[in-house]
């Protein structure tokens, strides 16, 4: 008797437990990332919006929205298409079609580099309510590069 006394509260409390971790996950907010964010190089700001189910991201401030040898506004010269090369880099869609997943992570996106003209699989981790981690990867994620995002507004 004295070992079901000992094992009823240590029932009852991983009971709890799990309840309260299976009510804190399902209460995670999907649309946590939306928002403004600083980049990982600290050179634009991506607004992170949704759109029907999904979540994107696009390029809508620059640290020097000017190409310095032409003073005109800087372009996707990097693009591997010759046709997208002339269009504006700012207000460019660069993340595109990713899916909440839980446990504050957004998964199954596509990352494009204007640095490099380069798309990427992609996927966000929510660290806290102001750092978001970004990585980028070829193949499988331990291919890849990740960057620390921090909340504008």
């Amino acid at each position: 008797m004295a070992v079901s006394r000992f094992m009823l509260p240590l029932l009852l409390l991983a009971f709890l437990s799990s309840s309260f971790t299976t009510l804190t996950k399902s209460a995670e907010n999907p649309d946590a990332v939306v928002g403004t964010w600083l980049n990982g190089t600290k050179k634009g700001h991506i607004q992170i919006y949704k759109q029907g189910s999904k979540y994107f991201g696009k390029l809508v401030f620059l640290t020097e929205p000017n190409d310095p040898a032409t003073g005109k506004p800087k372009v996707d010269s990097k693009n591997p298409d010759a046709k997208l090369r002339s269009r504006a880099l700012l207000n460019l869609n660069l993340m595109n079609d990713f899916v909440f997943d839980g446990d504050s992570q957004w998964e199954d996106g596509k990352i494009y580099n204007p640095e490099d003209g380069k798309t990427y699989s992609c996927y966000m981790k929510l660290n806290n309510p102001n750092t978001l981690t970004v990585r980028g990867y070829v193949g499988i994620k331990m291919l890849g590069k990740s960057q620390t995002w921090t909340r504008i507004k």
